[in-house]
């Protein structure tokens, strides 16, 4: 079935498919009742990635109700280039669609287009109907530019600006933050900001990214919008400032039956930000209900920290002071978090809320956050504890966080406290543990020993 063998995500089937002489990289996961093909995740991608906790879990909720397939139009990632063009046109992108449709034994599908990837299912949906059962669109359009009759699209000299900007690497001056327009959730988390960038680059040239988006955004198919029979839904995030939901409206107007579902958040992409109602929308209408979801948990090391008497500091240091003070030790916390590796999850009142994949380095975090507000002139406490947490979002819950609260508030000033569970985790490790004694954690079964850290061998 495969002309050759991809490295694929964990659990996913890779390979090519074949369009004449063309290869084109596809991808299938998932093992739900019905298929799924999903174009674009938001933006130009490669499915050759490295793995991305965002984008593994949203393709994990897809998986859990339908077989997913995705793939690479050709002049793209892994694809085979396209001889005597920069890019995929969106009539060739379609056929690729059917290529690995094809191949992969998939007779009726669902359609998933996101952003440029809804011209794609807009098209298959319109002339290919007997093998179209659904069609889901997010963020998407028949028509992108602003005319005489088409008033909520975008002005074409911003368009082309913007095309541009992002798809010449020479011109840096002004160039628009795509992070900021595309996941404004994440565009002060340095670890997305550096994925994104790297994913980009591995997806399309610039040359070829520029022939996507030229496509994409002088593609007008608001005349196929009535002939599309596929019972149809249209996704929109209210407060997406890069694709309006004027485009949405429009949408749902002209395709028969079409509903619209309006959804809190600003994030284009679908796999950042409000994911759950996204999935849950996709699955009650693809499979007539909409399953409970399991909460997605994982092991952590939960680190807190708080500033001790940080109200009789205010008064004494005064408000300007002590709002500079503030800076200086969000600065210094966020540099040590991502020196050892770990993820800033929010702020809690003057201290932090952190999380790590090894006990270790989160306790050598501690310690450089303590040493670091030392320096800075303040006291803080610091508190870690190993445990299971639901991911929930950005955020995190469970018994582990509110015990890892627990532990930082016991802790006395100046000094780095972790639970008898951590203590045992790191055994061997040089890091030099104190008695503390056995402490009530309010809100926690039983007693729990608790400990002081001290530095030993970084890990």
């Amino acid at each position: 079935m495969t002309a050759r063998e991809l490295e694929g995500s964990e659990g996913a089937i890779a390979g090519y498919a074949k369009r004449g002489d063309l290869h084109i990289a596809y991808q299938v996961f998932g093992d739900g009742p019905i298929d799924l093909l999903a174009l674009t995740n938001g933006t130009i991608l490669s499915i050759d990635r490295d793995d991305e906790r965002h984008w593994t879990r949203f393709e994990r909720g897809l998986a859990s109700f339908a077989r997913v397939i995705r793939f690479e139009p050709c002049g793209v990632g892994l694809s085979d280039p396209l001889v005597g063009q920069s890019g995929p046109t969106i009539d060739s992108w379609m056929e690729d669609a059917i290529a690995v449709l094809d191949t992969v034994g998939s007779h009726e599908v669902g359609l998933f287009g996101v952003g440029e990837g809804g011209l794609v299912a807009l098209m298959l949906a319109a002339t290919h109907p007997d093998r179209t059962s659904a069609l889901v669109l997010m963020h998407a359009w028949a028509r992108l530019t602003r005319g005489a009759d088409y008033p909520v699209g975008i002005p074409p000299s911003i368009v082309e600006r913007f095309v541009e900007s992002l798809a010449d690497p020479q011109q840096r001056d002004g160039r628009p933050d795509d992070i900021g327009l595309m996941a404004p959730t994440l565009v002060d988390d340095a670890e997305f900001r550096s994925w994104w960038q790297h994913a980009g680059q591995r997806g399309a040239s610039p040359a070829t990214a520029r022939s996507i988006h030229a496509a994409a955004t002088t593609a007008d198919l608001r005349w196929m919008l009535p002939t599309i029979a596929a019972p149809s839904l249209i996704l929109h995030r209210v407060s997406n400032d890069f694709i309006r939901i004027g485009h949405a409206h429009y949408l749902a107007q002209h395709i028969v039956g079409a509903r619209l579902v309006a959804l809190p958040g600003r994030d284009h992409v679908p796999f950042v930000g409000e994911t759950e109602e996204v999935l849950g929308e996709i699955e009650e209408f693809l499979t007539g209900s909409r399953s409970t979801q399991v909460a997605d948990r994982v092991l952590a090391t939960i680190l807190f920290t708080d500033i001790v008497d940080s109200t009789a500091q205010v008064v004494g240091a005064g408000d300007r002071r002590w709002r500079d003070l503030l800076d200086d030790h969000d600065r210094m916390i966020d540099r040590q978090i991502r020196r050892f590796g770990g993820r800033r999850v929010k702020t809690t009142g003057d201290g932090v809320l952190a999380t790590f994949d090894a006990p270790a380095r989160a306790v050598h975090c501690g310690l450089a956050i303590r040493d670091g507000s030392r320096q800075l002139g303040l006291a803080l406490r610091v508190g870690v504890h190993t445990g299971e947490v639901e991911l929930r979002g950005e955020d995190v819950a469970g018994v582990a966080v509110h015990l890892a609260a627990r532990v930082q508030s016991r802790a006395s000033p100046g000094e780095v406290w972790v639970s008898r569970t951590v203590a045992d985790l790191v055994a061997g490790s040089g890091i030099h543990f104190t008695d503390s004694g056995t402490h009530d954690l309010k809100g926690i079964p039983e007693r729990w020993q608790l400990y002081s850290a001290a530095p030993g061998p970084l890990p």
